[in-house]
């Protein structure tokens, strides 16, 4: 097979994207990426006439010295025994208002695609890779893991290690210290020393109460 198809894109940059495993899983018409899985690999629905089939696969792109870039691939069917295996050569060259890629090599199938018309089968495969071309070149210029968004606000700055030192006021004269004659009073005996407060207890009786009354 041999297909040619136009990219309005500079061939470097053509090369860049080609380059990039990632952008050249976006850059896959149709394919559903397996999480944890190797960038070019997943679940790819080809439509053929009023017919479609479903793969799953995977592809290794790798660039060759003289410039072209080897695809070797294989898929089966999702829903039957048929398998499909690719050994291409992309080249992409220098042209006029951009480059071209072109594409040729061999694809060998067995099973359902086998059963369909050979001329519905080989334009499926040439829509599937001028689709492919067209996001090549759309793909030029975006990064190759961009961040998902995050709607988080930002984080707040750190608070410092160590608080200020507050102040102090002015230093001045001692107060007077007046907790020492509280304390001394705190017992309610109003200067009485333990004598006195014996001899108020002898002196009120036999009843056992402190003070008369009643």
């Amino acid at each position: 097979m041999e297909h040619e198809v136009f990219v309005p894109v500079p061939v470097e940059r053509l090369r860049e994207a080609l380059d990039d495993p990632a952008r050249v899983a976006r850059a896959v018409p149709g394919l559903q990426h397996d999480a944890g899985a190797d960038p070019v690999a997943g679940r790819l629905k080809l439509r053929v006439g009023s017919h479609s089939i479903t793969y799953r696969g995977s592809v290794r792109v790798s660039r060759r010295a003289d410039g072209s870039y080897a695809v070797e691939g294989d898929a089966v069917e999702t829903r039957g025994t048929g398998a499909v295996r690719l050994a291409l050569r992309l080249r992409p060259l220098a042209a006029e208002g951009g480059a071209t890629l072109t594409v040729d090599g061999t694809a060998t199938a067995d099973g359902r695609v086998t059963e369909l018309p050979a001329d519905a089968v080989t334009s499926a495969v040439a829509r599937l890779l001028n689709r492919f071309a067209e996001n090549l070149g759309t793909a030029v210029g975006e990064p190759s893991a961009p961040e998902p968004p995050t709607d988080e606000p930002p984080a707040p700055a750190p608070a410092p290690v160590f608080d200020p030192e507050p102040s102090l006021p002015p230093l001045g004269p001692e107060p007077q210290d007046e907790a020492g004659d509280g304390m001394e009073n705190m017992d309610g005996t109003d200067g009485m020393d333990d004598t006195d407060l014996t001899d108020d207890v002898d002196e009120g009786g036999g009843g056992g109460r402190l003070g008369g009354g009643g």
